[in-house]
Order: structure tokens, then sequence, then C-alpha cells
């Protein structure tokens, strides 16, 4: 039997709907500034520029494939797409992603160019992939042991993987 085949379009994207996976950045103007912090376990805080591009995963059509995830359990990450917009998925960080209902916690997002996203500690994310270009250059804040805590989840393995769908 093969794997099932979700799909889902990406969401707007705004400081509740995507509360469940971190936070937005504010401008220092705003009351609740400062209501957040990054957390790196290993202090190992790291700023640097990273791309990602289409030949990395499988487009599908009308949007991309989501087969796998990742996460990172001892450090916030801050993405901020620099020269085009891109698609991001994401499962809370509670998720064990071992089993179907886990995979039906993906859902996906869409960021603009400059448009800040902060993962909490854990989130499972897929991406950002380039929408429209053939890569996304990307404002990057992870541990610089990311390598050491990167877990995986094979999304085609659990039998449900997910087709991220542009409207």
């Amino acid at each position: 039997m093969g794997a099932a085949v979700r799909t889902v379009t990406p969401t707007a994207l705004d400081a509740v709907t995507w509360a469940p996976f971190g936070w937005l950045p504010v401008a220092d103007t705003n009351p609740s500034d400062g209501d957040h912090h990054l957390d790196f376990a290993w202090g190992d805080v790291h700023v640097n520029r990273i791309s990602h591009r289409l030949d990395e995963v499988s487009a599908v059509n009308g949007g991309l494939r989501c087969d796998e995830l990742f996460r990172h359990v001892t450090h916030t990450q801050v993405l901020m797409p620099l020269d085009t917009a891109a698609v991001i998925a994401v499962a809370p960080a509670g998720a064990a992603m071992d089993s179907l209902p886990d995979a039906g916690l993906v859902t996906a997002f869409i960021l603009q160019p400059l448009q800040t996203v902060v993962l909490h500690r854990g989130t499972w994310h897929w991406g950002p992939y380039p929408v429209g270009s053939e890569s996304v250059e990307l404002f990057n804040v992870q541990g610089l042991r990311y390598r050491e805590d990167n877990d995986r989840a094979d999304l085609g393995a659990l039998g449900s993987m997910v087709d991220v769908l542009f409207a």
C-alpha cells in the first residue's frame, strides 16, 4: 500500500495563526516587544544566510510536496526570506510525528520577503522553499551545532505526505 497524500493550502500568516509554532517579531515600539525570548540551551546562537532551492523538493501540480519535517529541540530558530516569497510547512513542537494523526497536524504558510518568523524550540518545519523562483535566500538564526540537534520525521514512512498547493 502506498502513502496517502493530504493537500493543504497555505494559511494566512498572523500572530494568532502562527502562535502554535512560534511568534512573529514586532516593532520595538509595540508594547508586546520583549514578551518572547530566543532560547539556545547549548549557548551556541549563530547568525548566517542560508538558501533553499526548488530542486531540493518534489514539485506537484500547483505546488510542492512536503515528505519530511525537521526540528531542533535545543533552540529556537529565526527565518526571514530576503529575496522572494517562500513557503514553510510546520507542525507543533509537542507532536511526536510518529503516527498518521501527527502527520495530519502539518500546516503551511507563505512568507513574503522580509517577513520574519520565529520557531519555538522543537517546532517541526520544512523549508522555507521558494515560491515563483528557483531559490530563496534566507536570514537564519539558529544553533551553530544544529546538525547535532536535527530530528527528522519521514512523512512518507508514516504513510501521509503533504502536498502544499498554492492558490
